[in-house]
């Protein structure tokens, strides 16, 4: 039988990088730590870390197996959370860091719900696409695209099948023609962003196992990535964006989905936060609650 406390020093130990921090932070010793995750191994029947005498990394099971890990800790805590009486309202100012497309077309309605049905509940947004540091900038958690390679901080999966994808209005495309392959971009009006301070004009899919990547042009450029999504509804070209920025617009038939066999790179979505003891039971309700429609959002992209 799984234990729980395997678990967690399982998800410690990935984020830190290391048994001896995740021992110290635990207050245990290395050595238990290490036969946790051995047991952790034994009921997998799977290695989670590969070993070394200069360093720890996570195997690929490892690595497939961190999401779930994660996702149950949330869960159990969640569960716990509920069982508290209703005296125990969600109170005090939560501070959150979103980027600004699909924070202001996703999630903000979202949050605006939550806040409805707790109202001893302050909330502090901040929306924009520059990175926000969750260690110095005045946000509790920030919700961040991407694979994360900062292993300081806790971060929780909210949409880990997200993609970027190519749209473009239908109509554009009936006027400028059907890219059929990845190479047509370079003949076609791209619309850009900037990212954390870097123009995005590179762009990269995953062909044949490796990473394939094209640099596209445009005159149209802003530092705002929900309007290049507007230009695109407008008809002002090829957009490169997340499924979840997009998939009201490609349903509702604003925009089309260019070259829909290419897989688009992959963008997965994450709640982070500092460390798990500041994950309050107003972070755990209102994960669930983005998790559970992000996710069901990601699904109609594998559909």
């Amino acid at each position: 039988m799984i234990r729980l406390e395997d678990v967690t020093l399982f998800v410690r130990s990935a984020a830190l990088g290391s048994f001896s921090r995740a021992a110290r932070e635990a207050d245990l010793l290395p050595g238990q730590v290490s036969a946790a995750i051995q047991r952790l191994e034994r009921e997998l029947d799977k290695r989670l870390f590969a070993r070394s005498t200069r360093s720890l990394r996570l195997t690929a099971e490892g690595e497939k197996y961190l999401p779930y890990a994660q996702e149950m800790l949330a869960l159990m805590q969640a569960g716990a959370d509920s069982l508290q009486s209703q005296d125990d309202a969600l109170s005090g100012e939560l501070k959150i860091a979103l980027p600004s497309d699909i924070g202001r077309n996703i999630v903000l309605p979202l949050i605006t719900q939550f806040c409805r049905e707790h109202p001893s509940l302050s909330v502090r947004l901040s929306l924009s696409d520059q990175i926000s540091d969750v260690f110095r900038d005045p946000v509790d958690i920030a919700i961040r695209y991407g694979k994360l390679d900062d292993s300081s901080y806790v971060a929780l999966p909210l949409a880990e099948d997200n993609r970027r994808v190519l749209v473009a209005a239908p109509a554009w495309l009936d006027q400028h023609g059907r890219p059929e392959k990845l190479e047509d971009l370079a003949h076609h009006h791209c619309l850009l962003f900037v990212m954390n301070g870097h123009v995005y004009d590179k762009w990269t899919f995953p062909q044949e196992g490796m990473r394939r990547q094209i640099t596209v042009k445009s005159r149209l450029l802003c530092d705002d990535a929900d309007v290049a999504r507007r230009w695109a509804v407008a008809g002002m070209g090829i957009a490169y964006k997340s499924w979840l920025d997009v998939c009201g617009d490609v349903q509702a038939g604003r925009l089309e989905v260019v070259l829909p066999h290419q897989p688009g790179e992959s963008t997965p979505l994450h709640l982070i936060c500092p460390h798990r003891k500041q994950f309050s039971p107003a972070i755990r309700a209102l994960y669930q609650v983005l998790r559970t429609h992000l996710r069901a959002l990601t699904a109609q992209l594998a559909a």
